[in-house]
């Protein structure tokens, strides 16, 4: 017991556990836009024009300019390979990423083809968010010292004794990940190649996402015992 933090006199260690899931109520989408032009210069303005684009159509889906960000311009040789494992350079390419966080999550899939009918090339990422995310934390946390209490004087009676002050608790864990429960109508959406039209993106059906806030915790009880 030596240097283990705990206690010489009767004791008890109880981990507590508690979640909180709910739907998301916003998105952070990263796209991705890229242009091969025969010069740097050209493929630059290319994707510079297709960026602006997406940035002019913001105010319809009351996206500010705090909810967007935007990547410095990569530029580089457009490298190809002939069959003898040659390097031939085609061109220049210009790439540039960018992370938009849209708070009515019922706009998305129209946000995205929007997106796509002005030239972005690619949706690398879409994470599911929630406002209240930090209420939500604070919720799983209570939960889980509830959880605590509960099961350590459940056995603390168990064995003829009562849960005493406590003497130490241990930092909170919390945690948040992404899942899917029940179907729903979402309109599902696949990007392939450099381009494509909107309107012949298939129909699909996505499961309802949610969002899963856990946290755990440790405490030691002192033990009274008659």
């Amino acid at each position: 017991m030596a240097n283990s933090g705990l206690p010489n006199h009767r004791h008890i260690v109880v981990h507590g556990a508690g979640q909180i899931i709910t739907k998301p109520d916003m998105a952070k989408i990263t796209f991705e836009v890229s242009s091969v032009q025969d010069d740097a210069l050209a493929a630059k303005k290319e994707v510079d024009k297709r960026v602006n684009a997406l940035l002019n159509g913001l105010d319809k889906f009351n996206v500010n300019n705090d909810n967007v960000s935007a990547s410095s311009l990569l530029t580089e040789p457009h490298v190809n390979y002939t069959d003898e494992g040659l390097e031939v350079i085609a061109g220049y390419v210009a790439t540039r990423t960018l992370k938009v966080t849209l708070s009515e999550l019922a706009q998305m899939n129209e946000f995205i083809d929007f997106a796509l009918s002005v030239g972005i090339n690619e949706i690398e990422d879409i994470k599911l968010l929630s406002i209240h995310s930090s209420a939500l934390k604070n919720q799983a946390t209570t939960l889980a010292v509830e959880d605590a209490k509960t099961k350590g004087a459940a056995l603390a009676n168990a064995f003829g004794a009562n849960l005493g002050k406590i003497y130490s608790i241990n930092s909170s864990n919390s945690s948040s990940r992404y899942g899917y429960s029940v179907y729903s109508n979402v309109e599902r959406i696949e990007v392939t190649g450099s381009k494509i039209d909107a309107d012949e993106l298939a129909p699909g059906r996505y499961l309802q996402a949610t969002i899963n806030f856990s946290a755990s915790i440790t405490v030691v009880f002192d033990l009274e015992v008659e």
